[in-house]
This record gives structure tokens, sequence and C-alpha cells, in this order.
């Protein structure tokens, strides 16, 4: 009796406390429509009230405006023309730096899973081996009887190959973490 009792006034309270209770969202909708305004120096922008139609503004220096002529302006658009083509030929240089160093880095960290991929397999391999050795030996209770001194010893070999190769896998891993990284770091997306 106690129990139904019990349980009954724990359904009424999860039932109470869920018809009080308010969703995330509607607590921000809530705090937003109960905003006011703030001074100018004190403005926030955030999606809701950012300029939609207005274009944004240019900040740096305007263009000089030539008093002697067609050859001040003549000279100045060869000036601009050969720095705008500098600067082609540099962001051309700094993309293929960009690239090569994206190449050496995906081939590092492809080497690398690679070296991950053969130490997992030989480690699978050593696990499967040891246990269709353990099914034999289990299987034969005369076999056991005989031989379980050299299992013993055989059964220890085994266990620290497979302790070893573990740590090569584990340490691997780790290194393919590091290199990747290091290569997110230098600002190298990997692509999968």
């Amino acid at each position: 009796m106690k129990r139904i009792i019990s349980m009954a006034i724990g359904v009424l309270l999860l039932l109470g406390t869920g018809a009080f209770a308010q969703s995330l969202g509607e607590v921000a909708r809530s705090a937003r429509k109960g905003k006011i305004h703030q001074s100018a120096a004190n403005h926030q922008y955030d999606n809701d009230n950012l300029p939609k139609t207005e274009h944004l503004s240019v900040v740096g220096p305007a263009p000089a405006a030539s008093a002697n002529g067609s050859n001040s302006a003549g000279d100045v658009n060869a000036q601009d023309q050969m720095a705008q083509a500098t600067a082609t030929a540099d962001r051309k240089a700094a993309a293929e730096e960009r690239q090569r160093a994206a190449d050496e880095w995906k081939t590092k960290i492809d080497d690398q899973k690679q070296k991950v991929a053969t130490l997992s397999h030989e480690l699978e391999l050593t696990q499967r081996e040891y246990r269709l050795r353990a099914v034999a030996m289990y299987s034969d209770a005369g076999n056991r009887l005989r031989n379980s001194a050299n299992w013993d010893k055989e059964d220890a070999d085994f266990k620290k190959q497979l302790e070893d190769k573990q740590k090569a896998v584990d340490a691997a891993r780790q290194d393919l973490e590091t290199m990747q990284e290091q290569a997110r770091k230098a600002g190298i997306r990997e692509r999968e």
C-alpha cells in the first residue's frame, strides 16, 4: 500500500514539473522580446539586427584622384596593373606552396595510416592464431595433461607477443593523431 502511494506521489510530481517546464528556445524568445533598447555604444550585432539591404563600407585609403590630367592617371593605372600582376603572381605562388605542403602532409598521413593498418592486421592475425592454439589445447584433455608445462611457456610467449603488438599499434595510432593535429594546425584539412 505504501509503495502504491509513493509511486502515485512520484507520478504526480513528474506531471506537475512537466507542466511548468519551458524549453530553452521559449526562454530565449521571451528574453529577446523583453529587451530594452540599448545605447549605440553598447549595441551588439547578431543575425537578427544586421542590415540586409545596405552595403558594407570598405575600410582603407580611397584611390588617389589625379590633378594633372590623363598622363598621371595613365601612370597610376600602369602602376595599379603592375601591382595587380605581382599580387596575382604572389597569390599563385602561395597557392602552389600551400598545395605542395598539403600534398606532403597527405602522403605522410597516408603512410602512417598504412602503417597502422599493417600493424593492426598483424595483431589480429596473432590473436586469431592464439585463439586457435587455445581451442586445440583445451579441447583435448589428454593433451592438456601431457603438455601443460609446455603450454604455459608458449602461452606466456604469445601473451607477450600480443602485448608488444598492441603497444606498437597504439603508438602508431598516437603518431597518426599527432600528425593529423599538426596538419590541422598548419592549415591543412584532410579530405576523405
